[in-house]
C-alpha cells in the first residue's frame, strides 16, 4: 500500500502545482521569483520561460508554449509516461520503474539539455529563448 501512494502523492503535488500556475500568471511581474542563472549571467538555463510555458499550456496556448520553452513542452509527455510506468509498477507490487532506466536514455536527455542550453544562448538559437 505503501509503495503506491508515491506516485499518487506525486501526481497531486504536481497537479497542484499546475493549477497554481495556471492561476497564477507568471508573465506578471513580482509572483514568481527570477531564474538566478538568469539573474547572475544573463543568460537563459534549459528551465527559463518554463513556468510561462505551462501557463500558455493551462490556456490551451501550445504555439505559445513551444515558444517559450519546447523543451519543456517536449519533457510534459515524456515525464507523464514515466509516471505512469511508475504507478503501474508499484500498483503492481513490482520494483521501482527508476531502477529501470537505462543509462543510455540519462545521458542522452542530459546531452540534450546540454545542447539545448548552449544553442538557445548563441545569435542563430535565438528562436527558442523565451
Amino acid at each position: 500500500m505503501r509503495a503506491v501512494l508515491g506516485p499518487l502523492a506525486a501526481a497531486l503535488a504536481a497537479g497542484a502545482a499546475v493549477v497554481y500556475v495556471g492561476l497564477v500568471d507568471p508573465n506578471e511581474p513580482g509572483h514568481y521569483p527570477t531564474c538566478p542563472f538568469l539573474m547572475l549571467t544573463g543568460l537563459y538555463c534549459p528551465g527559463c520561460g518554463g513556468l510561462r510555458a505551462v501557463h500558455a499550456l493551462t490556456h490551451g496556448d501550445l504555439g505559445a508554449a513551444l515558444g517559450l520553452n519546447p523543451f519543456v513542452v517536449i519533457l510534459i509527455p515524456v515525464a507523464v509516461l514515466l509516471w505512469g510506468r511508475w504507478a503501474l509498477f508499484s500498483w503492481q507490487g513490482r520494483p521501482s520503474a527508476g531502477k529501470s532506466i537505462h543509462p543510455s536514455y540519462v545521458w542522452t536527455f542530459l546531452a540534450l539539455m546540454i545542447v539545448f542550453w548552449i544553442v538557445r544562448n548563441v545569435p542563430f538559437g535565438e528562436f527558442l529563448a523565451p
